[in-house]
């Protein structure tokens, strides 16, 4: 095929994966073009808090907490019952906190250690780290002013459509189709696919994860499996296609997600009739299953103005605040009876140090009156299966050989989650698509100058 024009390093999406992808690329010292198929960029990123996890951060280092890739690789083996790779989890667990800190000092991302956000759900270090008073909205929108100003070529409303291949199966380059089906062929040395995952794609939700059929979807339609079809079109390997990360607490009807810090400050979580049905603590992802089995597919997450002030520096908790979405906790329809019980039980435990009957052991106290609630649903936020790859991006085929010049991160790759909902850690999305995404970046770019072992 004849290519309109060539350049060493296409990166095919725009989120926080092929953002950073990008820029390490363009930091390696070769000409980059991204492709984003939306006239801005906007993706699972910007519909999300914007938090990510990294271990052994300068961040962490000046607060004297002590944390590294290890501990991190520990606990993803722990969540996901070592039925992850083992390979990957070590180069993301490492690989997180210089990610971070080179966005950071190089690029002057604004995060910083979230010291509210309490080790749980996983975790065993304070290492969540985020940008105050912003969502993921604004880190995309930092992430590509920084493109702009470091020199990366950005082709928006781009859709990619082929991978072009060669007799040796390299990637020679893509063909892209434009808002008015023009198409154009672009050649290049290395191909990144970071075009997202697969949760707003229904028929391949319903293929690989049956158990969430039934959720709703709290993310960007573009997220429709594009990258990870291509890529297994010419041999990629899948891997855990079954995996994704749930949330049990998206508030109905206004469809903002709850910080977890509802939960983590002593809230619980009700049916319809005041009744438990959780350990609420357990689970931060696969909590979605107990909400959905509720009657209408509905829970309530019941707190006070303690819990409510202890959030109040979250922008959902903002935006919640300012729709006077939580109601009065009588007025959900509960059984009073039912609910004065359910409050007992965590009280009792709560003061005697025990579990309560759902398992859970108070660290902080449960809710006091007056009691106020917001009611949830469960919703698939995005896939955590995809593309096999190496440490370094690279995407692998089935029987993990290396293909020749293609590599994937984000949501186009598979991450550390294990096969399901349940071994998710908290902000592990965008530490997965940014410290991939810049462990690729930095490969592509070596191979493309000729540096990259083969």
């Amino acid at each position: 095929m004849a290519f309109d024009y060539a350049i060493p390093v296409i990166v095919a999406g725009g989120g926080a994966a092929g953002a950073v992808a990008a820029l390490a690329a363009r930091d390696a010292g070769v000409d980059v073009l991204l492709l984003e198929q939306d006239a801005t960029p906007f993706g699972t990123t910007s519909m999300s808090q914007g938090l990510l996890c990294a271990a052994g951060t300068a961040a962490q280092r000046s607060l004297g907490i002590d944390d590294d890739g290890e501990q991190l690789f520990a606990d993803i083996m722990e969540k996901t019952r070592g039925r992850t790779d083992p390979v990957l989890a070590r180069a993301i667990a490492h690989g997180s906190g210089p990610a971070l800190d080179w966005l950071v000092a190089a690029h002057g991302l604004p995060y910083t250690l979230d010291t509210r956000f309490k080790p749980s759900f996983g975790h065993t270090r304070l290492r969540v780290h985020g940008w105050p008073g912003r969502s993921g909205g604004d880190t995309l929108q930092f992430l590509h002013r920084r493109l702009e100003e470091t020199g990366v070529d950005i082709l928006y409303r781009a859709r990619l459509v082929e991978l072009v291949t060669g007799p040796d199966g390299r990637v020679q380059g893509v063909v892209i189709e434009r808002p008015d089906g023009g198409r154009d062929a672009i050649g290049c040395d290395t191909a990144i696919l970071a075009t997202g995952g697969f949760a707003g794609n229904h028929d391949m939700v319903h293929t690989h994860i049956p158990d969430a059929r039934g959720a709703h979807y709290h993310g960007h339609e573009g997220s429709d499996g594009l990258g990870i079809r291509l890529g297994a079109g010419i041999g990629g390997g899948l891997a855990d296609m079954g995996a994704y990360q749930g949330y049990g607490m998206l508030t109905d009807p206004q469809g903002i997600t709850l910080p977890p810090g509802f939960i983590l400050e002593g809230g619980l979580l009700v049916n319809a009739h005041g009744d438990r049905f959780a350990d609420e603590t357990a689970d931060i992802s696969a909590i979605i299953h107990p909400v959905l089995a509720q009657p209408d597919g509905r829970a309530w997450v019941i707190f006070d103005e303690r819990i409510e002030q202890a959030c109040a520096h979250i922008q959902e908790s903002m935006q919640l605040r300012e729709l006077n979405a939580a109601k009065g906790a009588d007025s959900i329809g509960a059984d009073a009876g039912r609910l004065d019980a359910t409050l007992a039980d965590a009280w009792a435990a709560y003061r005697e140090g025990r579990p309560d009957s759902q398992g859970r052991v108070w660290a902080d106290a449960p809710p006091l009156a007056p009691l106020r609630a917001l009611r949830l649903r469960g919703a698939i936020y995005h896939t955590q299966g995809g593309l096999r790859t190496d440490g370094d991006g690279r995407v692998l085929d089935a029987g993990g050989r290396p293909l020749p010049n293609l590599f994937a991160c984000g949501g186009a790759a598979r991450s550390v989650s294990g096969p399901s909902c349940w071994g998710y850690l908290p902000a592990m999305g965008i530490c997965g698509a940014v410290t991939l995404g810049r462990l690729a970046g930095m490969a592509a770019a070596r191979m493309a100058l000729g540096s990259f072992p083969t």
